[in-house]
């Protein structure tokens, strides 16, 4: 007799974002060569394509798979969609380099790496397969008050 499964696998997080895009193999290994991705599983698709894969990026988990019309997915455009809703965000050892390298390999720069008044250094690149990231590495603890303080002072 089994056990019936935890409903909520301990080997992925709450939320666990998928990336649609045209070109999964090459998708992954942009994020392999820019945030040190590693794989946890690919399983292949028609036409060379990829149905579904597992990258561990740290701490988080990321599925990126091939657009298919069949499951009703389909990839944004390679510029990323105008004022796009969602975005990724991750932390990284160095901002500076890693978007720097990102932009390398192909990624637009939309706003290169500045000091944030909430104590990160970030920017904001779409990659070549048009999903938005904010990369960001902390560089200062800031009180809340603080934080307050100088958010409020961005709008005078």
């Amino acid at each position: 007799m089994s056990s019936k499964p935890d409903p909520i696998p301990s080997n992925y997080r709450r939320v666990t974002p998928c990336l649609v895009v045209q070109g999964a193999a090459k998708a992954l290994d942009f994020y392999r060569d820019v945030f040190g991705a590693t794989d946890r599983m690919r399983f292949p698709g028609p036409d060379g394509s990829i149905s579904h894969a597992e990258i561990q990026i740290g701490d988080a988990v990321v599925i990126v798979e091939d657009e298919d019309p069949r499951r009703g997915t389909s990839a944004p455009p390679p510029g990323g969609l105008a004022g796009t809703p969602v975005f990724q965000f991750i932390y990284v050892q160095d901002v500076d380099a890693v978007v720097a390298h990102a932009v390398q390999l192909g990624a637009t720069m939309r706003r290169a790496p500045e000091n944030q008044f909430y104590g990160d250094r970030d920017a904001f690149i779409v990659d070549p397969f048009g999903h938005a990231w904010t990369v960001a590495s902390h560089v200062e603890d800031v009180t809340a008050d603080e934080m307050t303080r100088r958010m409020a002072a961005l709008f005078q």
